[in-house]
């Protein structure tokens, strides 16, 4: 936004209205790729993912109307949302059983600090202010991808045998109910997810009017938690019910919720900003504990024949989330801070009880972590 912003002439509505539109043109994007993950393995659908982000950061270079911004910010929406179908499958195949929720864990705190580091370095860069900047932070993204695409040259394409669980396509994916709650359990946990970015810092600052530096210290804390906690709590966990932990994960969820609402019950300004802090703290150990066990569960309940198509469904909640969740939380937190927390509690409470269903009828949700 600050970039298009800087450097063309539209406004923030046209600005707004084109990654919008670019937002849910990508949607469809990862179900359609997912069978030809299928037939040809992740990788090479992973590299023209990297390709088109390339292109569409290479591309920002030179848009100035609304429909440009929509087109390469299509290519970056789609390529994400491509490279997330395309992630489980390439773990599930690379990784041993029993060692999947180490890597995805440790696969996230990577990302996660890729994501401080490249928020770091771009609010240093901005403070600058100048077009040669904004430039530069475009051409760095861009190579970051095609350093990307280089890099995924040495990892193998394992593409899975065409045997009996491939068959059905699609048809199965779709009436496949016990996968369909593995599903629905995504979305909430998505939903979750999305509330940090959205949600937590307006509250803070806007609403309970709390220092600036309150939203960055949420984020501080949330990296640093996921960036170096995150494998090792996943090692401390091994041998429990995944579904259980899973449980737990929507619980800390809660929790945090509750402590912000709490905060704006509190007249100190001091003490809400302790509150706040815990509640960043509870909601962090619910991403910390239940994302690397929802990677594996959805990719460990899809047979191997199918998985790209599996996974590309259960991206698809994702996606929805994202597309949903800005206007959503928004909109429930222009009402009022019991409105807003109060529902995402209802959202977790609904994310345990799938939990729970899963554990009942998913064979991966089933099995301990760290077991075979």
């Amino acid at each position: 936004m600050l970039y298009f912003l800087a450097t063309t002439s539209l406004t923030l509505v046209q600005v707004g209205a084109a990654l919008t539109t670019a937002g849910l043109l990508a949607l469809p994007v990862g179900p359609m790729v997912g069978g030809l993950v299928d037939r040809y393995g992740a990788k090479p659908v992973l590299q023209a993912a990297n390709l088109a982000q390339a292109l569409g950061f290479a591309g920002y270079l030179v848009v100035g109307q609304t429909w440009q911004i929509a087109i390469c910010a299509w290519l970056n929406s789609a390529g994400r949302a491509v490279f997330f179908s395309c992630y489980g499958v390439t773990v599930t195949a690379l990784a041993a059983p029993g060692r999947r929720e180490r890597w995805f864990g440790l696969l996230g705190s990577v990302r996660n600090l890729g994501y401080a580091l490249g928020g770091l370095l771009t609010a240093v860069a901005v403070s600058f202010g100048t077009h040669g900047v904004y430039a530069a932070i475009v051409v760095v993204n861009a190579l970051s991808y095609l350093t990307a695409f280089v890099l995924m040259r040495a990892v193998p394409n394992i593409r899975p045998e065409v045997g009996q669980d491939a068959a059905g396509g699609w048809g199965r994916v779709l009436r496949d109910l016990r996968y369909l709650s593995v599903v629905a359990h995504q979305l909430c946990f998505a939903i979750s997810l999305f509330v940090l970015n959205i949600a937590i810092p307006v509250y803070a600052v806007d609403v309970l009017g709390l220092p600036g530096w309150t939203a960055g210290a949420v984020f501080t804390l949330n990296t640093l938690m996921v960036g170096f906690a995150q494998g090792i709590i996943v090692g401390w966990l091994g041998g429990r019910i995944r579904s259980r932990v899973l449980v737990v994960g929507h619980a800390c969820f809660a929790t945090g919720y509750l402590l912000f609402l709490a905060a704006d019950r509190l007249a100190s300004h001091a003490l809400a900003v302790g509150v706040v802090l815990l509640g960043a703290i509870s909601y962090t150990f619910g991403e910390v504990v239940s994302g690397p066990i929802t990677s594996t569960v959805a990719a460990e309940s899809a047979p191997d024949g199918l998985r790209g198509r599996y996974l590309a469904l259960n991206q698809l909640a994702v996606s929805v989330a994202g597309a949903v969740a800005p206007a959503a939380l928004s909109g429930l937190l222009s009402t009022g801070a019991a409105e807003i927390w109060l529902t995402l509690v209802g959202v977790s409470v609904l994310g345990a009880t799938l939990a729970t269903t899963l554990g009942k009828v998913v064979p991966a949700a089933q099995r301990h972590i760290g077991g075979v």
